[in-house]
């Protein structure tokens, strides 16, 4: 699109200075873009996941293009006790943890009649147990430190609406979404905010190797269900996370923003599909609905 900022950084420099944010999922994709543009508006990091490998590697890259301190742990998500170490880790490097993004997640398609019990529970682990245990790991201390506190948590757009094909992630995610809104009205009062973010579609190479395997990917134009045209760049949603996370809404508690370029609504609606009608078709179209209206 000529003329538009949108691959660009949006908040002023230094918005995120003294802050120490923590990103599951942080080692790669969304999380990895996130945790760097975090670092570059002045933030410290923690990243986890479950390979240090990968970590490591994000965290040297980090620290070496922001200057700021990155610290990686391995932590797997659906073990309460590992959190608790991550906490415990977190604190000892940094004495105070400020913010939690809870994007750590897992995905993939399948016929729901395929699936066995633990291929339903291991996304529902991952996405909604992850989410809650880390929430309340952290949620604890807070309210005992008496520390002001911000989550963000990462949905999806069909965590409104459900989507076919992909239900263990459906129904986690509307259980993070419910868990946003519950406990950004109950942990007001501790001065701990909730957000979320729906991300539509943002290419990440391991989510779209998941999702849409081998050449299906070529099979379908994904760009054409996006009304403006396009699939989103992984700065903007940074933008909108950098945002959530800052100072600067301090008055955003409970919400969901959805940043899909208007993707889900054009799915909603129930005529939406007449956009494959062409132009002189409406002429016919028109002629026939005087002749209905003059009946």
């Amino acid at each position: 699109m000529p003329g538009t900022n949108f691959s660009q950084p949006m908040l002023k420099e230094g918005a995120l200075d003294g802050k120490v944010i923590l990103i599951t999922g942080g080692g790669t994709g969304l999380g990895k873009s996130m945790g760097k543009y975090f670092a570059q508006l002045g933030a410290n990091l923690i990243i986890t996941s479950r390979k240090i490998d990968v970590l490591e590697k994000t965290a040297n890259e980090i620290e070496k293009e922001t200057g700021k301190t990155v610290l990686p742990v391995k932590c797997d998500v659906t073990s309460y006790e590992q959190i608790e170490n991550l906490l415990k880790q977190s604190l000892e490097k940094f004495n105070k943890v400020d913010t939690l993004v809870n994007n750590a997640a897992g995905n993939f398609i399948s016929p729901t009649e395929r699936l066995s019990h633990r291929a339903f529970d291991i996304i529902v682990n991952i996405v909604l147990k992850g989410t809650y245990y880390s929430t309340l790991a952290f949620g604890k201390h807070w309210i005992k430190e008496k520390q002001p506190a911000s989550i963000l948590n990462i949905v999806t757009t069909y965590a409104w609406t459900g989507s076919a094909y992909v239900v263990p992630s459906a129904v986690a995610k509307a259980g993070v979404l419910s868990l946003t809104r519950s406990l950004a009205v109950e942990w007001a009062k501790y001065k701990i905010r909730f957000n979320a973010i729906a991300p539509g579609l943002f290419p990440t190479k391991g989510a779209w190797e998941r999702l849409l395997p081998g050449n299906i990917f070529e099979k379908f134009n994904l760009a054409k269900k996006i009304p403006v045209g396009r699939t989103g760049e992984h700065q903007e949603l940074a933008n909108l996370a950098a945002y959530l996370v800052s100072d600067f809404s301090s008055f955003v508690n409970g919400e969901v923003i959805t940043i899909d370029g208007g993707e889900w609504l054009k799915g909603a609606g129930q005529f939406n599909m007449l956009e494959e009608i062409p132009s002189q078709m409406w002429d016919e179209i028109e002629k026939a609905v005087k002749n209905v209206k003059g009946s």
